[in-house]
């Protein structure tokens, strides 16, 4: 990537007050000797054919907080950052309660850090859509009450969203230009219960279109409202994984918090693994989806994107309740937190998959949790058959899309269906779809009867679960898998999966441990996920991002 600092600085000339900083102006940069050289990337996936968005201006997103923005210091930042950076959430609260930090100052922070790094083409990730004109207002209101806040809470920590998740504050996209005005008037569910936890909804993050159930074969990250979604670790070189890149990349460069995710078939799971953070795929159910652009009612789930496994638990209490409007809701009487977990591992039997101990980092992985003392029983998955899982997602979607925008978009927002969405990118196809609709258009072509589809939908959960009997059979407390390797196993037999970071490849890639457990184990994944992440420490913050 080139090595020029587009950046511009103005200075504002303020006569009250001298100490305001300089503004920084966001400018779009030549990238066309940037594409040229990533046509030689090994990946097919990673022959961009642009990294910044054509719709987005960043000027128009960091309006609301110029006037406050200049009145926070490079040295102001850098003071905090000890305090902030890869810090959680208990530790965070803390510092609120002792007076060293406060919300306001957390919240501008990030959007400081955002800043900083998104406005230089040479560090730029492309992550965020939107955020919240209102945050440090809603900051402020939370500092009144900052010492009732316990320390196990999302009360004032500043949160992302995927850019598929309703917020009345902005609009929800999709990362799709047809839904571009889509300002709906009420909150998804999820989000309605992070505001009542007292969470600050910060901001909304990029992903791959769609939830990357739109183009073939095309970028993970990719959106033609964000552009492409780069990874911190390598930019431009590792995936983001997908579909929930945005969440991913904002919490492994600490660009907030934490950050919300959604997933089908392995998009918390992948990203979290690329990007070196904690991903929760919750059981179908335990998180409410109304409010969400679907792919798939039969599959579908937001969870939660963390730096820690603390993080991650407090986070799913902030979010979990039963939902009328969802038919898969579920009502439960759960604490994902319980005052915090062992650091040891007691009485934990876990499967071990024998084709992946080929794998240096895995097979390493698996001593260390012999020798701290888990029984590890060795597994030879069976042989089964994946047929109609594509066929799944097509049916689910060409009914669910079209139930999501007459009930919970905006009223202006003329497509209809999945087809509509079809014919109107047509009409710019360069601009709203670079690198084709070819799933879309599979939708449209797609006939088979909802009478059919329960038929595949029952197959496709037998094959699961007899991939995952030996959860069962053996009384094993998780199978133990690497990044998404088998969320599409996952998915269709609604078993959780909880992905913590494992190591480095010698390029610096991350990778991470998946954990697979029975259906409504969370708790479980959460414990035995926090003792591993104690056992390794791992984690470490990308370098150029620190």
């Amino acid at each position: 990537m080139k090595k020029i600092i587009l950046v511009v600085l103005v200075f504002i000339i303020c006569c009250t007050n001298k100490e305001s900083q300089p503004e920084v102006i966001f400018i779009k940069y030549d990238e066309s000797a940037d594409l040229v050289k990533q046509q030689n990337h090994e990946s097919g996936r990673m022959k961009f054919k642009l990294f910044q968005s054509k719709r987005l201006d960043m000027n128009e997103v960091f309006k609301p907080f110029q006037k406050d923005l200049s009145q926070f210091s490079e040295e102001n930042y850098n003071q905090l950052k000890p305090l902030i950076l890869e810090q959680d959430i208990p530790t965070l609260q803390k510092s609120v309660k002792a007076g060293a930090l406060t919300y306001e100052k957390l919240t501008l922070f990030y959007l400081y850090r955002i800043r900083k790094f998104e406005s230089d083409s040479t560090l730029s990730l492309n992550s965020i859509i939107a955020l919240n004109p209102n945050i440090l207002e809603e900051a402020r209101e939370k500092d009144k009450n900052s010492q009732n806040a316990s320390e196990h809470s999302l009360f004032g920590m500043p949160i992302l969203l995927k850019d598929n998740i309703n917020t009345k504050e902005m609009a929800t996209t999709a990362g799709a230009v047809a839904l571009e005005r889509n300002y709906t008037k009420s909150d998804a569910f999820i989000v309605e219960k992070l505001k009542e936890n007292g969470a600050l909804i910060l901001g909304k993050v990029n992903l791959s279109e769609w939830a990357y159930f739109f183009c073939s074969g095309c970028p993970l990250g990719y959106s033609a409202i964000g552009g492409q979604t780069l990874n911190p670790y390598g930019r431009a070189q590792f995936e983001t994984g997908g579909s929930s890149a945005g969440s991913g990349v904002t919490v492994a460069a600490n660009f907030a918090v934490a950050a919300v995710g959604t997933e089908t078939s392995g998009s918390i799971t992948s990203p979290s693994s690329q990007n070196s953070v904690v991903g929760l795929k919750p059981t179908i159910g335990v998180l409410s989806r109304t409010g969400i652009v679907p792919i798939s009612s039969t599959l579908d789930t937001p969870g939660p994107m963390t730096k820690n496994v603390i993080d991650n638990a407090i986070f799913m209490n902030a979010m979990f309740g039963y939902d009328k409007n969802d038919k898969a809701s579920v009502k439960l009487e759960e604490d994902y937190y319980q005052k915090g977990f062992k650091s040891e591992f007691e009485n934990i039997k876990l499967g071990v998959l024998q084709p992946l101990l080929t794998d240096s980092i895995y097979s390493a992985t698996i001593e260390k949790l012999k020798n701290a003392g888990v029984e590890i029983f060795e597994i030879t998955p069976p042989d089964i058959s994946f047929d109609g899982f594509l066929t799944l997602l097509n049916i689910d979607m060409k009914y669910d899309l079209p139930k999501y925008l007459k009930e919970s978009a905006d009223k202006s927002i003329y497509v209809k269906n999945v087809n509509d969405v079809v014919d109107f990118n047509h009409n710019d196809s360069i601009i709203r779809a670079p690198y084709g609709q070819k799933l879309f258009e599979g939708i449209v072509k797609d006939t088979t009867t909802l009478e059919e589809l329960e038929v595949v939908k029952a197959n496709l959960k037998t094959a699961g679960e007899t991939y995952l009997q030996f959860l069962k059979d053996e009384n094993l407390d998780a199978i133990l898998s690497i990044n998404n390797y088998h969320s599409g196993i996952a998915a269709v037999s609604f078993h959780p999966t909880l992905t913590v970071p494992m190591g480095y490849k010698k390029t610096g890639e991350p990778v991470s441990l998946t954990f697979i457990g029975v259906p409504f184990s969370e708790r479980k994944l959460l414990e035995i996920g926090y003792a591993f992440e104690q056992l390794t420490k791992v984690r470490k913050m990308p370098k150029n991002y620190q």
